[in-house]
């Protein structure tokens, strides 16, 4: 046996991968136990099982080179150790990183949806200042000695200052538009009608309904 083992020592390749093997194994066990720890739940079944499957492939993967090759079977254990150090000391920027970026685009989709809202409160409010009819019907809806009508003013200042920005307040203030002109309707008289892109949609949803 002794004989066997010396006739083959590791190849420079197989050690290659060998390394590889144990990099991606402590590092991904250690990511991903830390990412389950800091998660709400803390869940800890899922911290001992990552830790567990990093080491059932890391334990093999030093010990058995290091009966062909002590040396090899030490790199590798160095390797390990260091990796999983550099990934516990990493792992909670990388964590940051990612719910950096998700909240980026969580924020983008959600304003891209207050974008719409906003073009149709507007698109509501414009009928009061360009259709005849109801600035003729309405007046109180384009005085701004109204508080209402000048809460509705500076509620649509605030909404297009984050208009385009990826800003989370962005949402909220299109909601406070929308209040504030629904709040200036009711104090005029008008009836909230919904907004045109609104009626197509609705009419297009009637169309395509199945009799």
């Amino acid at each position: 046996m002794p004989g066997l083992v010396e006739a083959a020592p590791l190849a420079a390749s197989q050690l290659l991968v060998l390394a590889v093997v144990v990099v991606a194994a402590a590092a991904g066990s250690v990511y991903l136990a830390r990412k389950h720890l800091a998660a709400d739940a803390g869940l800890p079944d899922a911290v001992f099982w990552d830790s567990f499957a990093g080491f059932a492939v890391v334990a093999p993967a030093v010990i058995l080179p290091s009966l062909v090759s002590p040396w090899a079977g030490l790199m590798l254990g160095l390797l390990a150790a260091g990796t999983a150090g550099a990934a516990y000391r990493w792992t909670p920027r990388l964590i940051g990183w990612q719910g950096a970026r998700r909240t980026v685009r969580e924020t983008h989709a959600a304003n891209g949806v207050a974008a719409v809202r906003h073009r149709e409160a507007l698109a509501r409010w414009r009928r009061y200042e360009l259709d005849p009819g109801y600035c003729m019907d309405f007046p109180a809806m384009s005085d701004p000695a109204r508080p209402e009508t000048a809460s509705l003013i500076r509620a649509m200042k605030a909404a297009e200052q984050l208009r385009g920005a990826a800003d989370a307040g962005y949402g909220a203030a299109v909601d406070r538009l929308e209040c504030a002109l629904a709040e200036a309707e009711r104090a005029a008289g008008a009836p909230a009608f919904p907004s045109p892109d609104v009626h197509r949609r609705t009419a297009g949803l009637t169309a395509e309904a199945p009799r």
